[in-house]
């Protein structure tokens, strides 16, 4: 079997050509964005891509200029929880000449999301191939390629923030750090459940110790339950076993940046589209997440 270095030329393609160009545009696509911040956690179900959307409104609100990179290609969610409608989205390759336009969410949050290029809510990702057990093997590095090209496809403009909501898991935080060796920083996500930490602290040593990427901090969400009516906040998980998230972060060696009370109202404006952090700005929930936005500011300024 022979491997690349083995031939004599690349066929025609310009390959080295397109990969070059491609690196040049996104480097121009992106010299207008202050800072990138990836939204990582271990697994799923822990509110990642809620508290992104949170954090992007509660910086919003403060006078920021915020993107939101839905990275999870396969589940995504962001364009709904920002009260996007698809339909208001059409794409007509032919304006596009400078690039494709963001959709604009609430507090005019600018969002890319694969939700978006979908007919319907009910229409699944799937790839062009013989078979979809071909398209299988070839479905990482397509991800990737749409990544990609979301970033250097998309017209951003003048950016603060652009927040990239990661998939659950770590497989994709290498990819995008490839992707963007300017990174701003990490942020890690878990619950008060001993099978998420277990699996965060493999994302928090894959960030710090591997990537060299810059983390920003530790994110504990749903810890208790915050009553929407007294303000009150109850348990919500069992404590018996769990390592406080803020001592697992020192032991970790990264910040801790704070724990948000889970509200049920967050996933109820989420499920609509209106935006939690105005509508309910004096809830615990909502207080927690403008002081992690505060530390998130310190810590990239």
């Amino acid at each position: 079997m022979k491997r690349y270095k083995d031939f004599a030329s690349d066929g025609g393609s310009n390959i080295v050509g397109q990969v070059v160009d491609q690196q040049t545009r996104l480097r121009s696509r992106l010299a207008s964005v202050k800072h990138t911040v990836a939204v990582m956690s271990g697994k799923g179900g822990v509110g990642k891509s809620a508290v992104t959307v949170n954090l992007a409104s509660a910086l919003s609100l403060q006078g920021y200029r915020l993107g939101i990179l839905d990275a999870d290609i396969n589940g995504p969610s962001i364009a709904k929880m920002t009260g996007i409608q698809r339909s208001a989205f059409s794409i007509q390759h032919s304006a596009f000449k400078n690039g494709l336009p963001p959709a604009i969410g609430f507090l005019g949050l600018r969002v890319i999301s694969m939700d978006l290029f979908l007919p319907d809510e009910k229409t699944p990702v799937t790839w062009d191939a013989p078979t979809q057990k071909e398209a299988y093997v070839w479905r990482g590095t397509m991800e990737m390629t749409t990544l990609r090209e979301f970033l250097t496809d998309t017209e951003w403009g003048d950016l603060d923030y652009l927040l990239i909501d990661l998939p659950p898991g770590t497989d994709r935080l290498p990819n995008i750090a490839g992707l963007l060796p300017q990174l701003s920083g990490t942020l890690i996500l878990t619950i008060p459940s001993e099978v998420s930490q277990a699996v965060v602290k493999k994302s928090i040593t894959l960030a710090k110790e591997h990537l060299k990427t810059p983390v920003i901090g530790l994110i504990e969400n749903m810890k208790g339950y915050a009553c929407p009516h007294c303000g009150n906040i109850g348990e919500l998980f069992h404590s018996s076993g769990i390592l406080a998230c803020e001592e697992m972060a020192k032991n970790l060696g990264i910040p801790y940046l704070g724990s948000i009370p889970f509200d049920p109202r967050i996933s109820l404006t989420t499920d609509v589209g209106k935006p939690f952090m105005s509508e309910f700005g004096d809830s615990p929930a909502a207080k927690a997440i403008i002081e992690i936005a505060e530390k998130i500011k310190t810590f990239i300024l």
